[in-house]
């Protein structure tokens, strides 16, 4: 069984009524919605799992004007009652304060066999107000903010912002997705840069409290204000050098500039190789040309 609340906004108030959805999760096999229930009087909901599914996980999500908003992801076992959080609604606008870039993270793989460079970010934005950030149309998004002029392959990632939200325009990421306030919500997305660009730019182009880089190419030299190094870093058996720095204003000078020509010393072993084998092949040459010494006769005795 499952259990939990809807509540109303910021204050908290119970959502009598409401319908909570619960669906199954499955990386392989069949997902979708199993069961629902309404609301009662307190906003509280219980649902039963008739066959739970241990291989799956089980998200709730509730309606309220026109945005769907879902739990947190559960693990289902058979006999036991999940508790989950409160699920918070909220009614919506597209006016209001500015939607915040809290944080920017940039993660610069090493260069492929084709000298290019494959970027992924992960942006956590922060509605501020009282009420669902929606579009109002197809021109003017939730939140908007730029990518290197260079990036060429956009594609959106999944996060708390869905994928068919978030498009390209020019060098500048439009989000269409509802922005509910309150708790940090991620967008990700990834871009290739291409094998002539040697020095990158990174566009600030609004108030952000943290930007975080992580270089593949440990060589890489960053100038930002207030950098600080903070160590090479393991992750999936890869190593990156990290950089941190504080909050920058809309114009802040942040680059990356990669090391020329790209020299590894894996790429000198076939020529290492080719000189030895030359040298084994000029020794067996040399070796049967060259005569043993005359040994001096035995004195007699």
């Amino acid at each position: 069984m499952i259990s939990g609340r809807v509540l109303l906004g910021l204050s908290r108030n119970p959502l009598p009524g409401a319908w909570a959805v619960l669906h199954r999760v499955h990386m392989r096999g069949a997902s979708g919605p199993v069961d629902s229930a309404r609301t009662g009087p307190q906003g509280d909901y219980r649902i039963t799992i008739a066959r739970a599914d241990t291989s799956a996980i089980y998200v709730v999500s509730s309606w309220y004007r026109g945005i769907a908003y879902f739990s947190e992801p559960v693990a289902a076992r058979r006999g036991a009652v999940a508790t989950l959080k409160p699920i918070l609604v909220h009614d919506t606008t597209s006016a209001g304060p500015p939607i915040l870039l809290q944080r920017r993270l940039m993660t610069i793989a090493l260069p492929g066999k084709d000298g290019t460079r494959a970027v992924l970010e992960l942006l956590a934005l922060q509605n501020t107000g009282t009420a669902t950030r929606v579009a109002p149309d197809t021109i003017h998004p939730t939140w908007a903010g730029v990518v290197p002029h260079e990036a060429i392959q956009f594609e959106a990632g999944e996060g708390d912002i869905s994928a068919q939200a978030v498009g390209l325009r020019g060098d500048t990421v439009a989000v269409f997705g509802p922005i509910p306030p309150e708790d940090l919500k991620q967008l990700s997305y990834s871009y290739v840069l291409p094998a002539t660009v040697r020095r990158l730019t990174i566009s600030i182009d609004q108030p952000i409290r943290e930007l975080d880089l992580l270089l593949e190419d440990t060589t890489a030299l960053v100038a930002a204000p207030g950098l600080d190094a903070v160590g090479v870093q393991a992750i999936e058996q890869r190593r990156f050098a990290g950089y941190r720095t504080g909050a920058l204003q809309p114009g802040a000078a942040v680059s990356v500039t990669f090391p020329a020509g790209g020299f590894r010393i894996q790429s000198m072993l076939p020529y290492v190789i080719a000189l030895v084998a030359l040298a084994l092949g000029v020794g067996l040459v040399i070796a049967p040309r060259k005569q043993p010494s005359a040994q001096p006769p035995a004195p007699d005795t």
